[in-house]
Parts: C-alpha cells; sequence; structure tokens
C-alpha cells in the first residue's frame, strides 16, 4: 500500500512522499520545552503541549502520518516585497486541495480509512514530522531542506488510522557555513539548529500592535512586508535549486503590494480582493503599517 500510494503521488507531480510514525514524539518534546523555557517561541503554535506530541489526543485511531513536501519555488522578484511563499495563491488551499485527492485515493483503496488533514494548522511540528518521515535534514537556520528543491517548500500532512510502515530519517545536516546566522536581520538564528522567533523578521511581520525601537530596526532592514527570505536566499543548498513542477505555484503570481492602491481599498475591498492570499489573514492594517516602516 505504500508503494501504490508513493506511486500515486508521482503521478500528480508529488516526489517527496513519506511516512512519519504516530508518535509520541519525544525528542520533539525535549527541543520544544527548551524553546518555550527560553521564550523563543513564536506564540503562534499548538499552546497545548501533550497535544503537540502525541497525535493519539488528537486522532485516537492515529497509526501514521502521511507528509508530502510541495516545493514552491518559481524564481525571485528583485523588486518583491513579499516573502517566495507568499507569491502564489494561498499554499493552505492548494496544499488541502491535494492532500484531499490523495485522501480520495485511499479511501477507495483501504476499507474504512479515516484521516485528518493539516497545513500548518494541526498541532504538530510540520517539519518534525518531515524530517521523521526521512524527507529532508536539518539547517542551522531551523529550516528542513531537501536535496532538490532545498528549503523552498510546504509540509502538508494526512494523520491517519492505516498502519503505513515509517520511513527512516536522514544522518545529515546543512553545510554549517554560517551564512545565515551573519546575514539574519534579527540574529535570530542561535547556531545550534534553533531560533528566537520572536526576532525573525518574517515574525515581526505578522505581529499585531505596537513594535520596539528593536523590532522596528529588524524590520527596516530588507524591504519586503510580509515574511522574510534571507536565511534561505543565502543558503548554499538553496543555490541552483530545481522550479517547482506544480502549476499551481507558478501562475497567478504577485510578488509585491502598492501601498496606494493598499491605501484606497477599503477593508472589505480589500479582503474581497485577496481573500485567497497568505498575507491577507492579518488584514491591510498591518501590512500598511510594515510598508509605512520599512519605507517603499
Amino acid at each position: 500500500m505504500k508503494t501504490l500510494l508513493k506511486e500515486f503521488c508521482r503521478s500528480i507531480n508529488l516526489e517527496y512522499v513519506g511516512i512519519a510514525p504516530a508518535g509520541p514524539y519525544l525528542a520533539f518534546a525535549r527541543l520544544w520545552w527548551q524553546q518555550v523555557a527560553r521564550n523563543h517561541h513564536s506564540g503562534f503554535e499548538e499552546r497545548n503541549f501533550a497535544k503537540r506530541v502525541y497525535p493519539h489526543l488528537t486522532m485516537p485511531e492515529a497509526k501514521s502520518v502521511i507528509v508530502c513536501l510541495f516545493p514552491y519555488f518559481a524564481g525571485t522578484d528583485p523588486e518583491a516585497n513579499l516573502a517566495k511563499y507568499a507569491y502564489s495563491i494561498d499554499y493552505h488551499l492548494l496544499v488541502k486541495e491535494k492532500l484531499e485527492v490523495i485522501a480520495s485515493f485511499l479511501r477507495e483503496e483501504i476499507p474504512g480509512f479515516q484521516y485528518q488533514i493539516f497545513v500548518d494548522n494541526g498541532p504538530f511540528s510540520d517539519r518534525h514530522l518531515a524530517f521523521q518521515a526521512g524527507l529532508g535534514f536539518w539547517g542551522i537556520n531551523n529550516q528542513l531542506i531537501c536535496d532538490k528543491y532545498g528549503s523552498y517548500f510546504f509540509i502538508g500532512t494526512i494523520l491517519n488510522n492505516y498502519p503505513f510502515p515509517p520511513d527512516s530519517p536522514q544522518k545529515k545536516t546543512c553545510l554549517q557555513c554560517g551564512q545565515c546566522i551573519q546575514a539574519c536581520p534579527g540574529q535570530c538564528i542561535l547556531g545550534d539548529f534553533t531560533i528566537n522567533a520572536r526576532r525573525c523578521k518574517s515574525y515581526l511581520t505578522q505581529k499585531k500592535g505596537q513594535l520596539s525601537a528593536e523590532e522596528l530596526e529588524i524590520m527596516q532592514k530588507t524591504p519586503l512586508i510580509w515574511g522574510c527570505d534571507v536565511c534561505q536566499d543565502v543558503c548554499p543548498h538553496n543555490q541552483n535549486v530545481a522550479q517547482t513542477k506544480l502549476l499551481e505555484f507558478t501562475t497567478n503570481l504577485i510578488t509585491r503590494l502598492d501601498g496606494q492602491e493598499l491605501k484606497r481599498l477599503s477593508n472589505k475591498e480589500f479582503k474581497e480582493k485577496y481573500k485567497n492570499r497568505s498575507f491577507s489573514w492579518r488584514g491591510k492594517k498591518i501590512l500598511l503599517r510594515n510598508l509605512e516602516i520599512v519605507g517603499h
């Protein structure tokens, strides 16, 4: 069945598919507890610590997790003020649609197949699951990296009740050259494969409320108003990576938002125009704030 699954995924242009065990994720638990104790987490994560470690609290019948990588690199626009991951239609929508196709296939093949789909919205660490599924290796910037697409990919998971045999993690890491540490606008990369998420510019572009003087200084170091690509752009593993084969991430691209246009749009008009974009969930007020901060 695992072979059938991977063959089907290849037929819909998903090259990286693996199986993670259905927990418990005790190695992750130790690292996560350390992050929380240091106050280095973003606050966007699942707050129930046990649910992050024990999948059975989410799905009692869980026996495995299908993990898929969705490469999104479609080139770089030097005039962009959005991170590359936000160029396309909202990846949450695109990835969920693909995962539902996989789940429909498995429902036909496996009697009583039950599942839950997650795209950045589950209690688990998607990167940890992808690592457990053998799909990539850790970068010192806390990104997961695969050989063909570098770190330019999204992760989708299907928690399910079928005992797919798990894959094995890769036994290597990035080059640890330190270029990402030196280039990071917020100096949030700590050199031990963890980051202080609260100093990450990508986090700050999504943070509500007044920013401190130090946070403003971090924001002003690069022109992006949503997300941050610096640690990925300087990474040797991301040089000359393949462009995505998934057409969904190569069409309907928006690389730059115009401040004058944003100001003209009412909140209702903004939501209507950008409702299917990953940068829209915070609303136009935060984007206008960020435009003012970076001066573009």
